[in-house]
């Protein structure tokens, strides 16, 4: 570094993990509603029953990969009433998609009123295609998202409903 030249704090952090990305490609974007057959599944949640008996999604602290026996957890009922999981946003493979943006992150913060004030801890949000498309209005939204909910009014369908789909 020649001599009266400042690099400001972390300057060469940065440079170093840039470069150690340089070759790797970035990760592709997680969808947050995946089934559990996806190829490269996690679990980042599970949903709780909260005292007013309203299903709500408890984060884990670490996304576990979606193995035979973290889904055998779910017991009786099928892994996707009780846990959601991300996987490799599928893209034009998804009913969901547009061609460029997720309709369902569209819609979710769209249509459903905010269920939490503060962003939740999340595993998964730095890669999160529902928080790269609609940021922290998507996160607040998020803990009331639970794939396969049999009990929920007509608002919440209607928002998560694939289209074409009633």
């Amino acid at each position: 570094m020649p001599a009266g030249i400042e690099v400001p704090a972390g300057t060469a952090d940065t440079t170093r993990r840039e470069r150690a990305m340089e070759g790797n490609p970035p990760k592709p974007s997680l969808c947050p509603s995946a089934d559990p057959e996806m190829g490269e599944a996690k679990v980042f949640g599970v949903a709780l029953r909260t005292p007013d008996g309203a299903l709500r999604l408890g984060y884990l602290t670490e996304a576990q990969p979606a193995t035979p026996d973290i889904l055998a957890a779910s017991g009786a009922a099928k892994p996707a009433e009780v846990m959601r999981i991300a996987a490799p946003c599928m893209h034009s493979g998804c009913v969901h998609f547009s061609g460029a943006t997720c309709r369902l992150a569209a819609r979710i913060t769209a249509m459903l009123d905010p269920v939490v004030s503060d962003l939740p801890r999340c595993a998964i949000r730095p890669t999160c295609r529902w928080f790269q498309q609609e940021g922290r209005a998507a996160c607040l939204r998020c803990p009331q998202v639970i794939r396969e909910l049999g009990e929920a009014d007509d608002k919440y369908h209607a928002a998560v409903a694939a289209p074409g789909l009633p």
